[in-house]
């Protein structure tokens, strides 16, 4: 049992705590960083990419964990962007009192369209939480009252929000913030699915009908995952608002969830670290191959080349395709199965003709 314990809780935290030194580090990486280690710029990236890891995990939680194909988790994290920069900037509540209704507006919006999406499965869950995302996007573009401002995003009122999470000079605290979400939400979701409950998921994303032959409600089991899911997106929608300084409608659109979906594949749906992984990785290098982009190295290349290598998400839509084709079990696989079998091919290959040689 101290050894289950050691590694769900002890390991990760000793990870998190490392991570929490990053700040200090003022070390140069040519051509990982464009900046040292511990610049505003550098810190920045990283606190975008750990939140990314952290909101990816709230979706493994229904995908990964569950089986619960949704395609409407943005609307939840839209929530938490949009509801508590609202209530800051144009209600002139404090920061606390903003926090404190947008959780409670997610448990309570996420219980009652959870309830009527599950009625149905598959794919016809899916389609429904679309549906109730783009009635969300709907409402931010319409900017009813004003507050949302529409295209434009509404900038957050700084003298609402904490001092330590203003200005440039602070953000090392943004990434601190950033890596405490992080770090809440994989104990939260490690707690929840290793649960009771937590195990029934995980039977329901394997065989539902089986589930329901033992007597148990799958319904009432997949809604407690959607709303702990939902609840812990909009509480990252919080952290997203402020590491971006406002709200912008691209968290309102389908693509954002599909953008989650793509990094838990890639990480490795339904693992431990996969999610995190798969959102970090998938973060930085979109940042980086935007910046690849644009340099003159690829500007100088053949208009056949330049094109595609322009964009970075073919390149990134390539390496899904990739990492499905080979890696199935997304790169988290590469731990729990040991080296890819075309590798273990090629390399029996080449033993084999060493041997006749």
């Amino acid at each position: 049992m101290s050894r289950k314990v050691a590694a769900d809780y002890a390991l990760p935290l000793a990870v998190f705590v490392a991570l929490a030194f990053v700040p200090k580090i003022g070390v140069d990486i040519p051509k990982i960083f464009d900046s040292s280690v511990s610049s505003p710029g550098t810190l920045q990236l990283l606190a975008v990419c750990m939140l990314f890891g952290a909101l990816a995990l709230t979706y493994d939680l229904q995908f990964g964990f569950t089986g619960l194909l949704s395609f409407g988790h943005a609307l939840y994290i839209a929530l938490g962007v949009y509801i508590a920069n609202i209530a800051i900037t144009i209600w002139g509540w404090s920061f606390a009192e903003a926090i404190g209704f947008t959780l409670v507006l997610a448990l309570v919006l996420s219980l009652a369209l959870g309830f009527v999406s599950l009625r149905v499965t598959g794919i016809a869950f899916a389609m429904v939480t679309l549906a109730f995302a783009q009635v969300g996007a709907v409402l931010v573009r319409k900017d009813p009252r004003h507050w949302t401002h529409g295209e434009e995003g509404l900038g957050a009122d700084y003298h609402k929000i904490p001092v330590a999470f203003v200005g440039i000079v602070n953000t090392k605290n943004l990434y601190w913030l950033a890596l405490g979400f992080l770090a809440a939400v994989f104990f939260i979701v490690r707690w929840a699915v290793d649960s009771s409950p937590g195990r029934i998921w995980q039977a329901i994303r394997e065989n539902e009908l089986r589930v329901e032959v033992l007597g148990l409600p799958p319904r009432a089991y997949k809604l407690q995952a959607f709303v702990l899911s939902s609840v812990l997106a909009a509480g990252g929608g919080i952290v997203y608002m402020l590491l971006n300084s406002g709200s912008n409608p691209a968290v309102t659109a389908p693509e954002f969830t599909l953008m989650l979906l793509l990094m838990v594949v890639i990480g490795g749906a339904g693992s431990r670290w996969g999610a995190v992984l798969g959102g970090i990785v998938y973060h930085y290098l979109d940042d980086r191959l935007t910046a690849m982009g644009s340099s003159s190295t690829i500007q100088g290349l053949p208009s056949v080349l330049r094109t595609p290598l322009e964009q970075p998400l073919f390149l990134l839509g390539s390496a899904f395709i990739l990492i499905v084709v080979f890696l199935p079990g997304g790169l988290t696989g590469l731990a729990t199965r040991g080296r890819p079998r075309g590798l273990r091919r090629l390399e029996e290959s080449v033993r084999t003709a060493q041997e006749g040689a």
